[in-house]
């Protein structure tokens, strides 16, 4: 709870691939909600930007190539969320949203640069799916030198020993691992 109390007019929080069709392939999509919405009023409530990032595509989806294993299995399948992308929790005025055409919210985003202009140091992160936007975000956020948190119970897999091992050896090495709660919302 104290974490968030420190002065850390440098963060954003980045919630990412909330959306409606990924969000309901969870088991609890709705505890899982509330959570993100919680964290989302607590950011709010001290000023620290949120920014939703979602994943989308053009019509026809022209950005998926058909040697992309994971983009073009899941085309046929989320179609509509990922042709008209937007995130399950409605977005403030003052929030961003950035909308990305691969795993990491960096790869093929504006994202750095919306950062950057905002003089942003530190991310906190929660998404879906612990293997694929937050481990990749985590990843390329620490070669591009931003501070992290990753929120763990703002994080979700659809393989529970996958999130588990990400968790507990592999992401805390570069990034503080912390609940929501101990976050402080």
């Amino acid at each position: 709870m104290e974490y968030m109390l420190q002065a850390r007019s440098k963060s954003a929080l980045l919630i990412m691939d909330v959306q409606d069709g990924i969000l309901q392939r969870l088991e609890e999509p709705e505890k899982y909600l509330a959570r993100i919405k919680k964290s989302v009023a607590a950011a709010r409530a001290k000023s620290i930007p949120v920014i939703f990032v979602v994943v989308g595509f053009r019509p026809g989806f022209p950005e998926i190539s058909p040697r992309n294993k994971s983009f073009s299995a899941l085309k046929g399948s989320m179609g509509s969320v990922m042709s008209n992308p937007k995130p399950s929790l409605a977005p403030a005025k003052e929030d961003i949203v950035v909308v990305k055409h691969r795993v990491s919210a960096f790869s093929g985003s504006d994202l750095e640069v919306i950062l950057r202009s905002l003089g942003i140091e530190h991310l906190i992160l929660g998404g879906i799916a612990t293997s694929g936007v937050v481990l990749s975000t985590v990843r390329e956020a620490a070669d591009k030198d931003f501070e992290m948190t990753v929120l763990s119970d703002l994080c979700a897999d659809f393989d529970e020993q996958v999130h588990a091992v990400l968790m507990e050896k592999v992401l805390p090495r570069q990034a503080a691992i912390l609940t929501a709660k101990e976050w402080g919302s």
